[in-house]
């Protein structure tokens, strides 16, 4: 079977380093922009440029594929080309003070308003102490309060001649207005008024109860001149708050005309301020207070005061164009923004000014990068971010209102118009498992960008990982790669791709091995990295994480695992697995045989009895029974019983690459043809008696080889692969220099008669016209011994007289 053997070009491609063109990645042109993602840049590309609600993008893909790298690079490219959105600041509502009102401002100009607004409060407590203060204001109080004081004795002066021309004073007191009688325009005290006659008596108490008749109507009159004289106190002082800072704010409004909704803020500015003319005239007299009352009295005067300044949520002052935000953390406060609060005497306060933003308020007018799975895991974070994009808004909400019976009085800031791209990355899985269980998903995330994990090695692509080196070089202050070093890179990129004409596009690795190879590079006193260091950098990444493998390889040096690379067995062939440790697989050889004897057709699978097995070692399982019934059964009943295993395994079975090392090894028992156990198998079989591809096949052979070498390679091992499974290969230096020499064999096969010879010696044998396979082959014998299974079951059926059991 020397046409099935492959040769040493076929176990491995290889990339010629004089073809590349350069002698160093020095003469190369970095690579500068992502490499192998034609796929995910276009569905990107659409995905940012529909302005359609719903079309926000999820970027799915294995990890290390520069999904995110690539991401941003690409957001960041396309934001710089945008216009740059404007500011948002908060303000405090005069009308509504727990509902802060969102004004938007051109670019750049929030920090403007909060320090013009700074300037404007610190001016106008100036300028309103200072105003009343002044002798101008105190001379027009004081003429106001005599004024007041003369039209007061006025209205009183008619009382009081009313009173006189009755023998009776009038006396102004704090309880009211007193009567007191007189005599000679002498006022009378209680005991001299006693020893007036009756008479007088009587006079003076009917001239007190006139007098008091006619006091309502005066003290009505007076209450109205000092109301009066309050309103034109309130006007005066209006007027000289108005004189003080109405200009300030004139000023102001000057500066931000094509702002609307901020300029009517702050025409009610003098109104608020009118209103509150105490604060402003105290900050004279708290100066003076002692030290533990005027520190509280400066929080209480900063607490008020604060209403006038605006709170910046979100500022571009740098004009960059739009924003980009990588938000690492998506937890709710940090996508949503949040009201912090401050302990006051045992009370939490909050106010406009401590409404902080979150990522999506930062990336309003430009790019919100999110990582999928953080996003879901986050509680609240998945619901709320669907709201925000439904409404196209983002509102600033307690979480503890939402969860809470009995919600706080807190502050409800209005909400700020959304407009961004949500771009979400998670791997294949999330997506799949969002869109099968949240309608949301498919209204919102309309755009799926899929990054490949690998692209094909033409002409052009070796070039192009050149140009990767040679970046990772520049930005990483590595030793420049020559020619061979390259070219061992683009090998290690098909060995990741696990296919001959396919690189790996996961860059995170390959960037590792780059680095690495510049390490030991060093540690060998060399400035220019060669292909011997980019061996060794895969070398030391293998030794850091085959400590398991080394444990079962000496397991089977001792005999511990019972593992025979010599020799011939009936019955008994070395299947091929992978173990699959994180970042690191290898194969192992296990030893599986089958025993055969008469029964009823079954076939067993130990291991699928015992629950070691998974559901597609037992489909596996299962299609090799069916091959037996196809292959054998057609003329009379499988009179067998069957049961094969996989010797020394203590964990569960999973994949069906072992079903044609299992077929073989029963159809060995039957034939009683020994297989030679220098050969090791793997592929899959289907009912047909067709192997097919398996994956893993490079870590199998190397894990054989592995076991053979230290063995002692006797030039008769080796392993049988499928065919279909010939374009996978690109294994080990060291295991085609083995092939080279003729010291270890790789077949491909493409059916189970190719396998069966090479195994035996023995030919297959192909079905005749008649119906029967040629003397002496693989089929011929076990259709033989079937044939003796079914006659001795028949001879043990039969009735104790002799005759058959059918009729």
């Amino acid at each position: 079977m020397d046409a099935l053997r492959l040769s040493p070009e076929q176990l491995r491609r290889r990339c010629d380093p004089d073809r590349l063109g350069f002698e160093t990645t020095a003469e190369v042109e970095p690579l500068a922009e992502t490499l192998g993602q034609p796929r995910a840049l276009n569905a990107l590309d659409f995905g940012l440029e529909m302005e359609a609600p719903g079309y926000h993008v999820f970027a799915t893909g294995a990890i290390g594929t520069g999904r995110r790298s690539t991401l941003e690079a690409l957001l960041r490219r396309r934001a710089a080309e945008r216009e740059e959105p404007g500011d948002w600041v908060y303000l405090f509502d005069f009308a509504a003070p727990e509902k802060p009102r969102a004004v938007a401002l051109p670019a750049g100009r929030g920090e403007e308003l909060a320090r013009e607004m700074s300037h404007l409060v610190e001016e106008a407590r100036r300028r309103i102490a200072a105003a009343f203060e002044s002798r101008n204001y105190q001379e027009r109080r004081g003429q106001l309060g005599e004024e007041l004081d003369r039209r007061s004795e006025e209205a009183l002066g008619e009382l009081r001649q009313f009173a006189q021309e009755r023998s009776l004073a009038l006396e102004l007191t704090p309880a009211g207005v007193a009567t007191i009688p007189l005599a000679a325009g002498r006022p009378l005290d209680p005991s001299e008024f006693q020893r007036l006659p009756e008479e007088e008596r009587r006079a003076l108490m009917l001239h007190t109860e006139e007098v008091r008749a006619r006091l309502p109507a005066a003290m009505s009159r007076i209450a109205e001149i000092q109301r009066e004289g309050r309103r034109e106190l309130a006007d005066l002082d209006r007027e000289v708050a108005q004189f003080a800072i109405g200009h300030l704010v004139d000023l102001l409004k000057t500066r931000f005309t094509d702002v609307p909704d901020l300029v009517a803020w702050l025409e009610r500015i003098p109104d608020d301020v009118v209103e509150n003319l105490d604060r402003f005239r105290v900050a004279e007299a708290e100066q003076s207070l002692p030290e533990p009352m005027a520190a509280s009295a400066q929080r209480s005067a900063e607490e008020f005061f604060g209403r006038y300044q605006p709170n910046v949520l979100v500022g571009h002052p740098d004009g960059d164009g739009a924003p980009v935000v990588v938000e690492t953390n998506p937890s709710y406060y940090n996508l949503f923004g949040r009201l912090e609060y401050e302990a006051s005497f045992g009370a939490l306060i909050t106010d406009h000014r401590r409404i902080k933003p979150g990522a999506i308020h930062r990336a309003n007018g430009g790019y919100l990068l999110l990582d999928a799975a953080q996003v879901l895991l986050a509680p609240l974070v998945w619901e709320k971010l669907k709201e925000t994009l439904r409404a196209r808004e983002v509102r600033i909400e307690s979480i503890g209102t939402q969860l809470t019976l009995f919600p706080t009085v807190t502050l409800e800031p209005q909400p700020i118009p959304l407009d961004l791209k949500v771009v979400l990355v998670g791997s294949p899985r999330v997506y799949a498992l969002l869109y099968e269980l949240d309608e949301d998903l498919r209204k919102l995330f309309r755009v799926r960008a899929e990054f490949d994990v690998e692209m094909p090695w033409g002409e052009e692509q070796p070039a192009q990982y050149a140009a990767f080196v040679a970046r990772k070089v520049r930005e990483e202050g590595l030793r420049p790669f020559d020619k061979g070093a390259v070219a061992r890179v683009v090998e290690q990129g098909a060995r990741l791709s696990e296919h001959q004409s396919r690189l790996s596009v996961r860059f995170l690795a390959i960037g590792e091995l780059v680095g690495e190879a510049s390490h030991w590079a060093g540690r060998a006193g060399r400035e220019l990295v060669g292909a011997a260091d980019v061996e060794k950098a895969i070398a030391q990444r293998d030794y850091r994480s085959n400590l398991v493998e080394e444990k079962v390889q000496q397991l089977i040096d001792e005999g511990t695992l019972m593992i025979d690379v010599t020799g011939e067995r009936v019955g008994q062939v070395n299947g091929l697995s992978v173990a699959l440790l994180g970042d690191y697989a290898f194969g192992r050889p296990s030893r599986i045989t089958a025993t055969v004897a008469v029964g009823g057709g079954e076939v067993l699978n130990i291991d699928r009895e015992t629950e070691l097995s998974g559901p597609i070692h037992d489909k596996g399982f299962l299609i090799l029974a069916g091959y037996l019934r196809e292959r054998y059964g057609s003329e009379r009943p499988l009179s067998l019983a069957a049961s094969l295993v996989f010797e020394q395994s203590y964990e569960l079975i999973e994949g069906d690459s072992a079903s044609g090392a299992e077929l073989f090894a029963l159809l060995s028992s039957l034939a009683e043809a020994p297989v030679r156990q220098g050969i090791a198998v793997t592929g899959s079989v289907n009912q047909h008696g067709r192997i097919q591809a398996i994956g893993g096949v490079n870590e199998k052979v190397e894990g054989f080889f592995e076991v053979c070498r230290r063995a002692g390679l006797d030039g008769e091992q080796g392993v049988i692969v499928p065919a279909a499974n010939v374009a996978n290969l690109m294994l080990r230096e060291e295991v085609v220099e083995a092939v080279r020499e003729g010291r270890f064999h790789v077949w491909a096969i493409d059916d189970v008669a190719e396998g069966l010879e090479i195994l035996t010696g023995v030919p297959a044998g192909e079905r005749r016209a008649d119906g029967s396979f040629p003397e002496g082959t693989i089929h011929r014998r076990v259709e033989e011994r079937l044939a003796a299974f079914a006659e001795t079951g028949r001879e043990f059926r039969a009735p104790a007289g002799g005759e058959s059991e059918e009729r």
